[in-house]
């Protein structure tokens, strides 16, 4: 696929440049596609995530753990499109499930028998949920849980983290001075594991105004940095102590515990919510929790109303089941396992290589560039848990590096997202898992002088 020379980089700029001159010359056809699709679409995207220097790629297909370009270029995916392909692609079981869903119709306008089959299959599997609602996103199950939060106690206020995101209506990962598409409800910002700064803010606040507090256990989207067992039982007592309600956004660390993340902290939340991979790969998301507050939505005896035209769709609720049945307790420990392997095996890399210094437990490398820092980050570090990790860089030349790396992937064979980061599926082996090792090593060995402080 072509290499970044290894002798003649002079700036990581040069070396950006080449590897975009590479990777434009191996996509012709992606960029050919990209282009024909700015005609249309503004800056040829509708899903702003999947943007990447100079033009992202076109895939044409997807088997087991690869997936192929319409350059014919074939990749390992590492992936996962952002933790939903957790069954690999075309998947046999899900896509009998599909087809089964085909063969039946699909737009009913009515109840059928898949949905308490699923409903029964989530709330089992979850602790915290007594009784679940489906919806068609993780974005949604969050606008639902907080609208439930702020109907149940009549507050208004909502508190959510930097660097959290919730979906693209409720995202804390907000840039200082620019425009929001936030949803209009009155946000507390918070740091995330900041345990006396999280306290002081609630303090802070005007008697009987917190609604919620809603936390992913582990930062997904924000760089996988975990939570710590002292911060999240804070936000729990916090909530008891306020009468707010404790929401975990679960849409994507629900699956680095069978029972979810929280359940392996060992913290109930009020509600709790789902998305990605538990449709099966369809459209999905779900909300529920406590039997008292989801009873709301009773239609013999609730107040609340929620209306949904493709909730209980049969494509979603027959894939959902599939994926309920081929995800066995053993198949999330064995998927998990591999991603700590993977993370342990680069810090060993990194630090064998002098690359090292102190990543800090609440999300704040990137704010923290000052050589002279004495907790200053390492230029290169990874974070995650289980399946789920982010390899990120701090300094000065973070961005560039962060492309470079992401470039460096693809040159290698491996498909991560832009920002580093990279969910596993059940189709991966130890084999792929030492490819995305050798080729992290390499990338370390091409630009080790630009990774010391």
């Amino acid at each position: 696929m072509g290499s970044i020379s290894d002798t003649n980089i002079q700036t990581l700029e040069e070396a950006l440049s080449q590897a975009h001159e590479i990777y434009t010359q191996s996509h012709p056809a992606s960029n050919k596609n990209y282009a024909e699709a700015c005609k249309y679409m503004p800056g040829g995207n509708t899903r702003t995530v999947l943007f990447a220097d100079p033009f992202p790629l076109t895939i044409d297909s997807g088997e087991s753990c690869y997936l192929t370009t319409i350059d014919g270029k074939r990749y390992i995916d590492f992936l996962g499109e952002y933790t939903a392909a957790i069954y690999g692609h075309n998947h046999p079981e899900i896509k009998a499930a599909v087809q089964k869903a085909l063969e039946g119709g699909w737009n009913y306008g009515s109840h059928h028998k898949l949905e308490p089959e699923f409903a029964r299959a989530v709330c089992e599997r979850f602790p915290a949920i007594d009784l679940v609602r489906f919806v068609n996103s993780g974005t949604e199950a969050n606008m639902m849980a907080i609208a439930t939060a702020m109907a149940v106690t009549g507050r208004k206020k909502v508190l959510l983290f930097k660097k959290g995101y919730h979906g693209s209506t409720i995202s804390g990962k907000v840039a200082s001075g620019k425009p929001t598409i936030n949803l209009p409800h009155e946000f507390v910002l918070g740091t995330y594991n900041d345990v006396p700064g999280t306290e002081a803010l609630v303090k802070s606040l005007p008697k009987d105004s917190l609604a919620a507090i809603i936390v992913e256990p582990m930062l997904g989207s924000g760089g996988c940095v975990p939570g710590t067992s002292e911060f999240l039982q804070t936000l729990r007592r916090l909530a008891d102590d306020t009468k707010a309600i404790l929401i975990f956004d679960e849409v994507m660390t629900s699956r680095l515990d069978y029972h979810g993340l929280g359940a392996k902290v060992g913290i109930t939340p009020d509600l709790m919510t789902l998305g990605k991979y538990i449709g099966g790969g369809m459209s999905f998301g779900a909300f529920g929790g406590r039997k008292d507050i989801m009873q709301l939505y009773d239609p013999r005896t609730g107040s609340l109303e929620h209306p949904g035209t493709f909730n209980n769709n049969v494509f979603t609720m027959s894939a959902g089941i599939a994926g309920c049945k081929l995800l066995t307790k053993d198949k999330f420990d064995a998927l998990n396992a591999l991603g700590d392997t993977l993370r342990q095996k680069v810090a060993t890399l990194l630090l064998t290589r002098g690359i090292k210094g102190t990543i800090p437990s609440s999300p704040v490398a990137d704010e923290m560039q000052v050589a002279e820092h004495p907790q200053r980050p390492p230029k290169m570090f990874i974070n995650g848990v289980g399946s789920l990790n982010a390899i990120m860089f701090a300094g000065p030349d973070r961005e560039v590096l962060q492309s470079l790396y992401y470039h460096h992937m693809l040159q290698s064979g491996i498909y991560i997202a832009a920002r580093g980061f990279s969910a596993l599926n059940i189709m991966l082996t130890e084999d792929h898992v030492g490819h995305f090792l050798a080729a992290t090593e390499a990338f370390c060995d091409k630009f080790d002088r630009f990774l010391q402080w």
